[in-house]
């Protein structure tokens, strides 16, 4: 895993914060969006030596494993040429409100990460990153063996790509659990017991303004055997 170059695609919350614990974990880390290149060069400074930006095209075909820290919607501007036979991390998740209305996602006839994969031929999509939000991911990270570490739920098809990602995670400060195959992705998903609300617990005394309460909440390890029975929740 050290020298696998990690392609963050997209420079929101969730590709700061990977994009943050990958390089202060030593990994090499190529970053893109659609402004292009120049628009990151600040970002990429400020994360160090390892750090560059490219072209959205070049840092997939850059990347040994690429993050898509995008909002779901965006996946139809991504190059499905380039993506194929990558080992991808697929953090987005799927909002009818904002992404538009899929029917099959809608209805539950598939997950989101499915669909994603479908639409890109060849590519080796693994689910992850994508329950826990922006400002409890980098509290949460911790180094290996400590007794605070958190667990992060994976789903994927692809054995060695799956065991590429869970050597990413372990990386940059979190255990995982193994979900199983793409599908049982869904356990992942939101509005499941597991997606975000177990990563973090109100401060005392609570903020009464709703966002100031979220952006103030303390994060809330979550171990590995409490992963499990979160994600069991969701039921068959």
């Amino acid at each position: 895993m050290s020298t696998s170059v990690v392609g963050i695609i997209g420079s929101g919350n969730i590709g700061k914060d990977v994009g943050q614990l990958a390089t202060a974990a030593g990994l090499p880390v190529v970053i893109a969006n659609s402004r292009g290149p120049e628009a990151l060069g600040e970002l990429v400074a400020e994360w160090g030596d390892t750090a560059s930006a490219d072209t959205v095209v070049g840092a997939i075909e850059r990347a040994d494993i690429v993050v898509l820290a995008l909002p779901f919607g965006a996946y139809e501007a991504l190059p499905k040429v380039s993506l194929s036979g990558k080992v991808i991390v697929d953090a987005t998740n799927y909002y009818p409100d904002r992404d538009g209305m899929i029917a099959e996602l809608a209805e539950g006839a598939t997950t989101s990460t499915e669909f994603l994969s479908g639409q890109w031929p060849g590519a080796r999509v693994v689910k992850g990153l994508n329950n826990v939000d922006f400002i409890r991911l980098p509290q949460l990270a911790r180094p290996a063996g400590s007794p605070e570490r958190t667990a992060l739920p994976v789903a994927g098809d692809d054995a060695e790509a799956k065991a590429q990602v869970v050597a990413f995670l372990d990386a940059i400060g979190f255990d995982t659990l193994d979900l199983g195959g793409l599908a049982e992705g869904r356990r992942s998903q939101p509005d499941t017991p597991i997606y975000v609300t177990p990563y973090f617990r109100p401060a005392e005394p609570p903020a009464e303004d709703p966002m100031q309460a979220f952006v103030t909440a303390l994060p809330v390890p979550v171990p590995l055997a409490q992963a499990r029975e979160l994600a069991a929740a969701t039921g068959a």
